[in-house]
């Protein structure tokens, strides 16, 4: 008996706006360490990676997501020593439907018919056995050519989450979040579900489904498709379906494109799962999940919790003292501190907007910003002078550039320093230095098995990201003439 191919698809687009200031627009919740000890988006990867048995063969997953986060895709996949079979960068946000629309192209394009199995990448689950159990028999469903759609099993008549009618293994409708008094109902009356956006289907019937409901999506798909761009490097394999026409892809959701037309038209099926399953939507669902002291504390990092009851205090990079909180949230980053009632955690989204509308660096970047070659922190700035700290991975290196505003001196903190300096190409050690003077051409590469850690002293009237002209990347960052 052959086995059932499945390709993991994996969402992993969204900014997490509700999790502010951990997380943000350059590096969203699906990316931070919230839950566990790894990612939520490398949490849901090892997930669907233990889906394999003696029927259902797994294959390298399928990740959907923007341009920004590429190289974050990448390295985190690394770190659990797993090759995605391909990345496909949305070229703007257009909503999960497109977006599981290109998967199940490239699941096409790459031969057969496989089972997607669809979850985003900003969930939690604690446990993984009956998550698995679960899923295998969603696969089973969907290998006989249904639509399997997970459906949790509610706990507590929660308001912030569509639901799903389900008449035994039958979806009947799906239900818009309710308010209290009707959620209240559906847990009185039984056979309601939280619907969780995860569901189970053959690439071909996705396909075959938007035909039949959004025949408009479907073509915008295919045209931006048919005129994709493909990027196999040592930096992976990256996919990037044509700007211009997936511009005019029109934006729509999985559940109101096609899930919520299915009931009566196709075979749609809900496997119910209870599993410790968690959106980490906010803050307060963050609280919900966490480990708690015997006053419902729960606390991460460098934190003193005093005659306080049911509150959260996340530090990062210092000691953080709280006395007689009730039901609070208190999360400290390097450059920004919230404060905020936990029932009123989903409301944190208003201070992304305004930090938005007034074009705040700390709505999109935290301080310590990363880049595909390491990373950057700046530690001060003024009027005309701005320090940084910058990591350099073994082998990798910066761009070709120069400044228009800015001189630079860089400073080896540890590890060994490619320079080009003009016309000069020298190396420095620890506690070695040299001047980038305003208008130099220069690049920084790292040359050893080590990481290599500067010091970088600008200065200048402008100090601003934008005022880099690159003449050579590796990653692909110089326009194209």
């Amino acid at each position: 008996m052959s086995k059932t191919r499945v390709l993991p698809v994996i969402m992993a687009g969204g900014s997490g706006t509700r999790l502010w200031p951990l997380s943000r627009s350059g590096f969203p919740k699906q990316f931070l360490v919230l839950s566990g000890n790894s990612s939520l988006f490398q949490q849901a990867v090892t997930r669907l990676q233990g889906l394999g048995d003696e029927h259902i063969e797994v294959a390298a997953p399928l990740v959907v997501g923007n341009e920004e986060h590429r190289f974050l895709v990448l390295d985190q996949l690394r770190e659990l020593k797993i090759e995605p079979g391909a990345v496909l960068l949305e070229p703007m946000g257009r909503n999960t439907a497109p977006a599981v629309t290109l998967a199940a192209l490239q699941a096409q394009e790459d031969g057969g018919d496989p089972v997607l199995v669809v979850t985003p990448a900003d969930q939690t689950v604690t446990d993984a056995a009956a998550f698995t159990t679960a899923l295998r028999s969603a696969v089973a469903m969907a290998a006989d050519g249904a639509i399997a759609i997970l459906g949790i099993t509610p706990d507590r008549p929660e308001t912030g989450y569509g639901y799903i009618r389900a008449d035994g293994p039958k979806v009947a409708r799906f239900v818009e979040k309710p308010d209290l008094a009707t959620a209240t109902g559906y847990l009185a009356e039984g056979g309601y579900y939280w619907n969780a956006g995860m569901f189970v289907l053959k690439a071909s019937v996705w396909l075959a489904a938007l035909e039949h409901f959004r025949p408009d999506i479907a073509a915008a798909c295919r045209t931006a498709w048919a005129s994709r761009t493909q990027d196999d490097s040592k930096d992976g394999h990256f996919v990037r379906p044509s700007k211009a026409d997936f511009a005019r892809v029109p934006s729509e959701s999985v559940d109101y494109a096609v899930m919520e037309q299915c009931p009566g038209v196709f075979d749609i099926r809900m496997q119910p799962l209870a599993a410790g399953w968690n959106d980490l939507g906010a803050w307060e669902a963050v609280w919900q999940v966490a480990e708690k002291d015997t006053d419902g504390n729960a606390s991460v990092g460098d934190a003193i919790v005093s005659d306080s009851r049911n509150t959260l205090v996340h530090a990062t990079s210092r000691l953080v003292g709280v006395v007689g909180l009730q039901d609070v949230v208190v999360v400290e980053t390097p450059d920004a501190v919230l404060v905020a009632s936990r029932e009123r955690s989903q409301d944190v989204k208003n201070i992304v907007n305004h930090l938005g509308r007034e074009q705040r660096g700390e709505q999109a970047l935290h301080r310590k910003v990363h880049r595909p070659w390491g990373w950057y922190d700046s530690l001060d700035n003024g009027p005309r002078h701005q320090v940084k700290r910058i990591l350099v991975k073994p082998g990798a290196s910066l761009s070709l550039q120069m400044h228009h505003h800015r001189a630079e001196h860089w400073i080896v903190v540890s590890g060994t320093a490619e320079v080009t300096n003009g016309d000069k190409v020298i190396m420095l050690t620890e506690n070695q230095s040299t001047y980038i003077p305003l208008g130099q051409t220069h690049r920084l590469r790292n040359p050893g098995k080590m990481p290599l850690e500067i010091i970088e002293v600008q200065s200048g009237s402008y100090l601003g990201e934008d005022d880099i002209v690159r003449f050579e990347d590796t990653y692909g960052r110089v326009p194209a003439k």
